[in-house]
């Protein structure tokens, strides 16, 4: 994700920007009822108490920021599996597709169950930028690739963050503290391989044996 990106997500969130596609809730609205079917026994909630899980407007951003990121984790995935110029690279993109398609798909039903609808294609600038990896092979792919792992998941851990200490729903909130030490070591390998490609371009070349 470019700095454009990560600067627009995070100030939507952050000064609680609402964006077209995301529906506007009150989360001090409490939830429709009245005395003839609410139990015996059962305690009325005060006006101004959230309503338990119910989404707000942090969890909506949060949603669909989350699976716009990590619907493009496996779609870049999938070409550096095809065209990365190393075992590391294609093993990384191996891993990115089945980490992440594992989370796509349990965000999804946290989603469904708070009435979030969620993007099912990449949105313009990833789409941007699978154009722009699409036409690169080898070491110029393994290094275009990597740069943009480091970057996403370094804004996806801040998603994940904003959205355990400002989110309401209990589902989406548990995802996001169950999803982020898996991006904090994603983060960590793509580092990890940027370092080493890094050192191997500098690196003396080898003298062939006479």
């Amino acid at each position: 994700m470019t700095d454009r990106i990560a600067a627009a997500a995070l100030a939507a969130i952050l000064l609680g920007a609402t964006p077209g596609w995301a529906q506007t809730v009150d989360p001090t609205t409490p939830a429709p009822g009245n005395p003839a079917t609410t139990p015996a026994g059962t305690p009325e909630r005060k006006p101004g108490t959230p309503a338990p899980h119910r989404p707000n407007t942090s969890d909506q951003v949060f949603a669909v920021a989350a699976a716009q990121a990590g619907l493009a984790e496996v779609v870049f995935g999938k070409l550096a599996e095809a065209q990365g110029g190393s075992d590391a690279v294609h093993d990384f993109g191996r891993q990115m597709v089945r980490d992440h398609g594992k989370a796509n798909d349990r965000l999804a039903e946290l989603a469904k169950a708070a009435g979030i609808v969620l993007p099912d294609e990449l949105d313009t600038e990833h789409q941007a930028i699978h154009d722009r990896l699409e036409g690169l092979k080898g070491d110029d792919f393994d290094h275009a690739y990597i740069a943009t792992q480091i970057a996403d998941h370094q804004v996806t851990a801040q998603l994940l963050e904003y959205e355990i200490g400002a989110g309401q729903d209990e589902g989406l909130k548990g995802f996001a503290a169950e999803t982020l030490p898996v991006v904090f070591e994603h983060l960590r390998m793509a580092q990890g391989l940027a370092t080493e490609m890094s050192a191997q371009a500098t690196a003396p070349p080898v003298p062939k044996a006479k």
